[in-house]
């Protein structure tokens, strides 16, 4: 079967979505304003997700923490999907709701920034995570999709890939990412 034709329709699909992308300019500024506030002041970027937005979640801690292109050092940084431990004993003995606030309780200090991504802004636990991280003082961040769902208002800086399409908001997710990365080794190597 030739799938051509579902190849280009994804494109498209893609491309229409990035069409948009210009408008979170303002937005990233104001995240790469805050990570950089954190980590001058010694705090570490924290990051979640669920299903594919828990590898992206961890994909960029890695960035952060080994290096994005420029030789500098490591950037404090952590995703809170990566330790299967925490994650099956909490689901296990609590409930999964709360797996990443508990550990945002536990890790979490006022001069960090935590960052949930979550495509539907719907996930309990990304949302439950996002409001006890402003509980503690922290600057939250929601890299959402959709509507923004119940996040846009618990985030202090939500951003809205307003699309309906799961790996659409994902693809522009990592973009955003991307350039954070891209726009953090320009300053701290400069």
């Amino acid at each position: 079967m030739n799938q051509t034709a579902s190849f280009l329709a994804a494109l498209e699909r893609h491309r229409a979505v990035f069409a948009t992308v210009e408008q979170y300019a303002e937005q990233s500024q104001q995240l790469l304003d805050a990570v950089l506030s954190c980590l001058k002041a010694g705090g570490k970027v924290v990051w979640m997700g669920n299903g594919g937005s828990a590898a992206d979640s961890q994909h960029l801690a890695a960035e952060f923490m080994v290096r994005y292109k420029a030789e500098r050092g490591p950037l404090a940084s952590i995703a809170l999907t990566t330790d299967t431990s925490i994650l099956t004993a909490h689901a296990n003995d609590y409930h999964f709701d709360t797996v990443f606030s508990r550990q945002v309780q536990g890790l979490v200090r006022p001069q960090d920034v935590v960052i949930g991504l979550t495509t539907s802004g719907k996930s309990p636990n990304i949302n439950l995570a996002l409001q006890a991280a402003n509980d503690i003082g922290a600057f939250t961040v929601a890299l959402t999709g959709r509507d923004g769902g119940l996040v846009k208002d618990i985030a202090k800086l939500p951003i809205i890939v307003n699309f309906d399409e799961t790996a659409r908001i994902q693809e522009v997710h990592m973009f955003i990412g991307h350039w954070l990365c891209e726009a953090l080794d320009l300053e701290i190597t400069a």
